[in-house]
């Protein structure tokens, strides 16, 4: 090393052990005086106050943060994500700040990251009307448990500082943003505005195009008096003869049903936890396995932080999150999984006859607020629109496609988002991080009730497990729901956990529970639950087979349904983890071989009596969906012969996996098995293909011919045709889709010109191995699939892909001796220039 180098970094470390010295004696922080609280108005101010902390870098980047307090730890965190992250952070400040139209078009559609909109306008309509509202800034200061605690607000008032220092004093080299006008500073009510963004993700976030487009009918006979677009936004709808008076039932259930189904979203994770009963050394070990978008802004991003004496916790966090979200200490480690508890609710409104944006409670007419939104628009006029909120939330005209919710003269429909008045996710992350042992877990959820649509499932250093539904629900019991459902609520509730609720009345209010921090929500007593059972796992289905032995029942329906068919990953993987526990002996090298083992439950299920009935076709041809006939002769030797697993080296995998994703999408469970689902046994039933479905050759037919016309050999290696492109290479990637059931998910858009799956969309991101040995530092390894940065010419771009593509972890450093013996150790002191 060079002199000079060797004399900076020497330099750099003296600064970061002089801190370390100092906050050794400076007590914990709950023990100091507090500054006062901000006002609500201040919120605004970019953050300053001089603030500083040590960032101590190690292998593939990631940072080890250090800090006397919350401000410090914040800052440090908000200047080495803007490092690493920076475009894709402003990206999503220009999303919460309802600008997008304004800098990328109204018609452009958003990346998706902090809703589920489909267009910039939408987006930029509902987010500029949150903060025109104050929402966030009377979030901020509600105080805790309700709102945010001074360390939370503190943490982010030094993200904002951090993230504010590192624009001022560096160039921006990623191309995505580089000379931008839309990169500009934030505010403790910006990174604030990012968490409620978030929180409602699940619920209003998935609303948006139907609260925005909501506008009441006018009475029959009215017309306009301009074209639509220059219509008063404020005017209502012409009543339309032939437009339905009701959501019909039926249809709605089944829509509910999809729109709410977990196994559909693009987000789930696997978590399980394993007591030390079945492990090597008595002590716990968990395994977490988010999948996560590998693009855009709902990617994780790795730290440890560290406040000496208060906080030192290492893992995950969501960008522009400003606490770890999913990680380990030296006692406990957690991981969350996408729930299935329904985050929101309905209440159908009786409509004012002589007012459609006034409704009644108990015979009392009430107006509707209206939230009038101008937002500016690139390369045009302004657009104004109005929305339209009631007491229990904004009206709204629609959950997707498929669930129209007509706002018609007489009734109209609010959506219930309790995660709109939750601003507490990252004092939940803190309490976390803070936590010893899994009794601490769950006490850390249950004071402060900040998780809106996860699991957790957690694992600890004396051998203790748990797992937890603790998540901000609408407090919806079924007696409630029997006793106020509409007759839409009644075809809804029971088939996707989605209440109806007749908003006309008083006596159908939500209601509240005494441990709720919150009015309207489930307190966490009523949150399905399961502590030290040799294993705890998830993989988005309910909480009823956390452990197949001893199956969690008795919760409301809106947590979630008992006794119901469960996906195919989660039959895998409760077949895995309780072989694994009934093994016995495990350590970390186990876990880690389990995320890589890319078992394919569906082929040990499906394969070998799919090869049989291929073989069984008569001339070995089949009629395809377009009438042709295949000869698909040559497929079935290559299915039979398949090692049922999705490595990148397995052939066979990818030519069954496009032939099942066909052939479930075509044929019911009824006409596919020959065994059907059984409560008494949830884990292997439906069981034994039905070879005779006719759905059978025709889905052989079809990815016959379509490998065949995109020149893929029918027993090509997986790894050639599902890749992604680093810096100009290709990198095979292993893994496999949700029809599969692999634990390691990969979720990949087909593109056959491109040679197949040619990119990852989203699946195995921020993966966790942890375990302990006695001693002060955890025994842990880590990988996010994605690297620590989206810019192409950072050298963390692009490594830890590398590693996954070879099945490879990074061995976490947590103590101080393990991060000052990094040979790639790098200590930068960050602070503001005033």
């Amino acid at each position: 090393m060079h002199r000079s180098t060797r004399s900076t970094l020497r330099r750099a470390a003296l600064a970061g052990a002089a801190l370390l010295a100092a906050t050794a004696v400076v007590p914990p922080a709950h023990a100091q005086a507090r500054a006062p609280a901000r006002a609500a108005s201040d919120e605004r101010i970019p953050a300053g106050g001089g603030l500083s902390a040590v960032i101590r870098y190690t292998e593939n980047g990631i940072p080890h943060i250090l800090g006397r307090d919350y401000g410090q730890i914040g800052f440090g965190t908000g200047w080495a994500q803007a490092a690493d992250q920076v475009c894709v952070l402003a990206d999503g400040f220009v999303t919460v700040s309802g600008e997008r139209s304004r800098w990328f078009g109204q018609d452009a559609p958003t990346d998706g990251s902090l809703s589920s909109v489909t267009r910039n306008l939408s987006s930029d309509l509902y987010f500029k009307g949150v903060r025109e509202s104050g929402t966030v800034e009377k979030l901020l200061a509600t105080p805790a448990p309700a709102g945010p605690s001074k360390d939370l607000k503190e943490l982010m008032r030094g993200w904002a500082a951090g993230y504010n220092a590192w624009l001022a004093q560096n160039k921006v080299t990623d191309p995505a943003c580089k000379g931008a006008g839309w990169l500009r500073p934030v505010t403790t009510a910006d990174v604030a505005a990012r968490g409620f963004a978030i929180a409602v993700l699940g619920g209003e976030g998935r609303g948006i195009d139907g609260i925005t487009a909501a506008q009441p009918p006018l009475p029959a006979g009215g017309a306009r008096t301009a074209a639509p677009q220059e219509a008063d936004p404020a005017a209502p709808q012409e009543a339309d003869p032939a437009a339905p008076q009701e959501a019909d039932p039926a249809a709605a259930a089944a829509a509910a049903r999809e729109f709410f189904d977990t196994s559909r979203y693009d987000m789930g994770s696997n978590a399980v936890a394993f007591a030390g009963s079945t492990t090597a050394n008595g002590r716990g070990l968990l395994l977490g396995n988010p999948h996560y978008p590998w693009q855009g802004g709902r990617r994780f991003w790795q730290s440890q932080q560290t406040i000496p004496g208060e906080l030192n916790v290492s893992g995950g966090s969501l960008l522009g999150m400003p606490a770890v979200s999913i990680g380990f200490n030296e006692k406990v480690a957690w991981s969350h999984t996408v729930a299935t508890g329904t985050p929101v609710n309905l209440h159908e409104l009786t409509l004012d006859p002589a007012d459609p944006t006034a409704y009644l409670v108990d015979g009392i007419p009430r107006k509707m607020t209206r939230r009038t939104v101008t937002v500016p628009v690139a390369g045009g006029d302004p657009v104004t629109r109005t929305q339209w909120w009631t007491r229990y939330g904004p009206v709204v005209t629609n959950l997707g496609a498929g669930l129209p919710l007509p706002w018609t003269s007489r009734s109209a429909y609010a959506l219930n988002d309790p995660n709109a008045s939750n601003l507490r996710g990252s004092d939940t992350a803190l309490a976390l991080g803070r936590a010893r042992s899994v009794a601490g877990i769950q006490d850390a959820l249950a004071r402060t009730q900040g998780l809106p649509w996860v699991n957790t499932v957690a694992a600890d250093s004396a051998g203790g497990t748990l797992f937890t539904q603790t998540q901000v629900l609408p407090r919806i019991t079924d007696e409630l729901a029997a006793r106020c459902s509409t007759p839409l609520g009644r075809a809804t509730y029971p088939a996707s956990g989605l209440a109806v609720l007749d908003g006309s009345r008083g006596d159908c209010a939500l209601g509240s529970d005494a441990d709720a921090v919150q009015p309207g929500v489930f307190g966490p007593g009523r949150a399905p639950t399961l502590r030290d059972a040799p294993y705890a796992e998830n993989s988005n289905d309910s909480a009823w087979l956390a452990n197949a032995d001893r199956p969690i029942t008795g919760y409301e329906r809106i947590w979630g349904n008992v006794a119901t068919p469960r996906s195919m990953r989660t039959r895998g993987a409760v077949e895995d983890v309780s072989a694994m526990a009934a093994k016995g002996r495990l350590t970390v090298a186990d876990l880690q071989e389990q995320q890589f083992a890319n078992r394919a439950p569906a082929g040990d299920l499906a394969a070998a009596d799919a090869a049989k009935a291929c073989s069984a076709l008569p001339g070995g041809t089949a009629t395809a969906s377009d009438g042709s006939v295949v000869d698909v002769s040559a497929s079935c030797p290559v299915l039979a012969r398949w090692d049922r697993t999705t490595d990148g080296a397995s052939r066979g995998a990818l030519l069954f996996d496009r032939f099942w994703r066909r052939v479930t999408a075509s044929t019911p469970p009824a006409e596919l098995w020959l065994v059907p689902f059984s409560a008494a046994d949830p884990v292997h039933t439906p069981r034994t293909l039905n070879r005779a479905a006719p759905g059978i050759g025709r889905a052989l037919a079809d990815t016959v011919a379509e490998l065949k016309a995109a020149g893929i050999g029918l027993d090509a290696p997986l790894g050639e045709h599902q890749f992604v492109v680093r810096d100009g290479r290709k990198l095979p990637v292993g893994g496999g889709t949700e029809a599969l059931g692999v634990w390691n998910k990969i979720e990949a858009r087909w593109n056959a010109s491109a040679g197949g799956y040619p990119d990852v969309s989203n699946g195995s991101s921020h993966i966790q191995a942890v375990g302990w040995d006695g001693s002060s530092c955890p025994v842990a390894r880590t990988l996010l699939t994605y690297g620590q940065s989206s810019n192409p010419g950072s050298p963390y771009h692009a490594d830890q892909t590398r590693l996954f593509s070879q099945e490879r972890w990074v061995r976490a450093r947590f103590c101080e001796r393990d991060i000052l013996t990094s040979p790639q150790l790098r200590v930068v002191l960050v602070r503001e220039r005033r």
